[in-house]
């Protein structure tokens, strides 16, 4: 597979050969999140205790240029582990995206990541699952089957949450979301309307969904700590409740 780093307006981008972008980072800001999907990629942390971050394990599938991966370890401060096919994008995010080496509280694993996910079953380890794996078509989600989610609830702490980046030529939301909830078997599945990118942010919680009003300020203080948009996130939820925030 191709990797191409490119500039351009203050933007270090990673392509694989087509005109997908599959990864991006601002070379003045490198910890900052810049694709719109990626900011959503987060909007798991309304259904989790900001002071609990430090304890929580999150696990990426999919390395993409490491934005996902740096922003949880290096401004969320979490344990942080990303699961990447290529070893060739391993090296690119080390080289040109600043993802910084393995350590105690960070690890990249060059694995497939269905057969890591396969492995966690049982195991009860992960507070988070990001999952954001495509090939250089970007034509649907390499991991997208109920059995793969089934393995994602089993590696899956009580209370944990899967945050699902779908996107792609020939992708079917719908299938998507129903493979996601038959695999997981979530309490709550809130889907994000698409950004201008065409990217669909799904999270699956898999635990007690907190009450309104500490929703509220829980998204106040996501937006106050670390500039996310999350009293958005609530508001795109409470604005469509039938489809984007499903409780039941």
């Amino acid at each position: 597979m191709a990797i191409e780093i490119t500039e351009q307006e203050g933007l270090r981008l990673m392509r694989f050969g087509t005109p997908w972008c599959q990864g991006a980072m601002r070379i003045a800001a490198p910890d900052e999140l810049v694709m719109a999907y990626a900011v959503r990629m987060f909007g798991w942390l309304l259904f989790h205790d900001p002071a609990a971050l430090p304890d929580q394990h999150l696990v990426t599938l999919g390395l993409g240029a490491g934005s996902l991966t740096k922003f949880a370890h290096r401004v969320l401060g979490m344990r942080a582990t990303a699961v990447e096919i290529d070893a060739g994008v391993i090296e690119a995010c080390r080289t040109h995206f600043l993802l910084p080496p393995d350590g105690p509280r960070l690890r990249v694993v060059h694995a497939d990541a269905a057969d890591f996910v396969r492995e966690l079953h049982g195991s009860d380890s992960v507070d988070v699952l990001q999952v954001d794996a495509y090939d250089a078509s970007v034509d649907r989600p390499a991991l997208d089957s109920e059995a793969f989610y089934a393995d994602c609830r089993g590696g899956l702490r009580e209370g944990g949450t899967v945050a699902v980046n779908l996107v792609g030529g020939a992708l079917d939301v719908r299938g998507s979301v129903a493979r996601l909830r038959s695999g997981l078997q979530p309490s709550a599945v809130w889907q994000f309307p698409p950004t201008m990118a065409g990217n669909v942010v799904v999270l699956a919680h898999c635990g007690k969904v907190p009450a309104d009003d500490v929703l509220a300020a829980r998204a106040a203080e996501i937006a106050s700590r670390w500039g996310l948009p999350a009293p958005d996130w609530l508001a795109m939820a409470r604005r469509t409740p039938g489809v984007v925030r499903d409780t039941g």
